[in-house]
């Protein structure tokens, strides 16, 4: 029996379609701006070991994880898919949440750059790089609106005052994050460029970051010299509103394991909060909240057998979930046959609006059960 056979869902993850994503935003940006990509969280849940090559194979050179030990797992990809040619240039690592206490000395030893979210960043780094050996280039972080890292105004104010402060390493990025950009009306927007183009001038001649997925498609004032998508690139689409230019990364198949039939006024579920209204035909779904499929969908969500939109009843359960397919053929329905839960008809933004959530939660929410298909075309 295969491990298919086992699993209780299956979910497919399109790797050719991540690299078509990747190549249509670097070629929205080209040639003013570089394309990064995001790859935090183990590449947002679809598994960085196996997205991190396919990115590097469609030309992306610059990377940006969240935490010292993701950054260290993807360097360690990257030398297994494209060793450093001697004297070559290796792709470029950025951690985003910075320095912590004694971390300087391994991000120099696997090649990462920090992200400098304050001024005890700088001063720590200042410190360390004037004993290092290796290279100890880093990017320092602005904050404009988002009141999470980065540089308070007071800070950069002092850092103004004291340019000294970075003197003694390699200023290889300033970068700031936006916090509206998935609504292009948004007056945050644009006073977030302006405040970022005023403290990129005050600081050191660097390179310029600031336009996440979303921003991309504010248009060229937002894309400086390097944007960073994360969420578009694993199919979530970046404006709200819009239709989604990405193209679809997942498609998740739940297991049917029972089909039985209930009467009149019987209930399903924890809480008995669906009461059937005529005869009805359930399906039970070997899929639940501990598979990051939401309880808040409990009856409100819905998937598909063929072209048949099946809606969810009941509540979702740790491992298994409830959906009334009545008016889906026998021959369809059947312990055994899949059930797709995301899809081209039911996208990860359709389910995390059912689920009253954001497409990210979605894709980092998915479960260490199911069986994983990667496909590259």
């Amino acid at each position: 029996m295969s491990e298919a056979d086992r699993a209780g869902a299956v979910l497919t993850i399109d790797l050719g379609a991540i690299a078509d994503n990747y190549r249509q935003l670097r070629d929205r940006v080209a040639p003013a701006a570089e394309c990064a990509a995001v790859v935090k969280a183990d590449a947002y849940g679809l598994g960085a070991k196996h997205v991190v090559p396919v990115l590097h194979e469609a030309g992306c050179r610059t990377f940006f994880v969240a935490l010292l030990d993701e950054g260290i797992a993807v360097r360690q990809v990257l030398y297994a898919c494209a060793p450093p040619a001697a004297g070559g240039n290796e792709p470029t690592i950025y951690v985003l949440s910075g320095l912590t206490e004694n971390t300087a000395h391994v991000f120099a030893e696997h090649r990462l750059r920090p992200v400098l979210n304050s001024i005890g960043d700088i001063d720590a780094w200042k410190a360390f790089a004037r004993d290092a050996v290796s290279q100890t280039a880093a990017a320092v972080h602005v904050d404009t609106g988002m009141s999470r890292l980065g540089l308070p105004e007071n800070e950069l104010a002092s850092l103004r005052d004291a340019p000294e402060r970075l003197a003694g390493f390699r200023l290889a990025h300033v970068i700031s994050h936006l916090a509206c950009a998935d609504d292009p009306d948004h007056p945050l927007n644009a006073l977030q460029r302006d405040a970022f183009e005023a403290a990129r001038a005050s600081l050191p001649t660097a390179p310029g970051s600031l336009a996440n997925s979303s921003g991309i498609f504010l248009g060229p004032s937002f894309h400086a010299d390097m944007v960073r998508p994360g969420c578009a690139l694993y199919g979530v689409a970046p404006t709200s509103g819009q239709p989604n230019p990405m193209k679809q990364v997942i498609r998740l198949q739940g297991k049917i394991l029972q089909i039985r039939e209930i009467d009149t006024h019987q209930t399903v579920g924890y809480g008995a909060t669906h009461r059937a209204e005529k005869r009805t035909k359930i399906a039970t779904v070997a899929v639940g909240y501990a598979d990051g499929y939401l309880r808040y969908l409990s009856n409100r969500g819905s998937a598909h057998i063929g072209d048949y939109r099946v809606p969810l009843v009941g509540r979702v359960s740790m491992d298994l979930t409830t959906f009334d397919v009545t008016d889906v053929p026998g021959n369809l329905v059947h312990p055994g046959a899949l059930i797709d839960l995301i899809d081209q008809s039911n996208t990860v933004d359709a389910l995390a609006e059912d689920a009253d959530t954001i497409g990210y939660e979605i894709l980092t929410g998915l479960g260490a059960r199911y069986h994983r298909v990667y496909r590259r075309r």
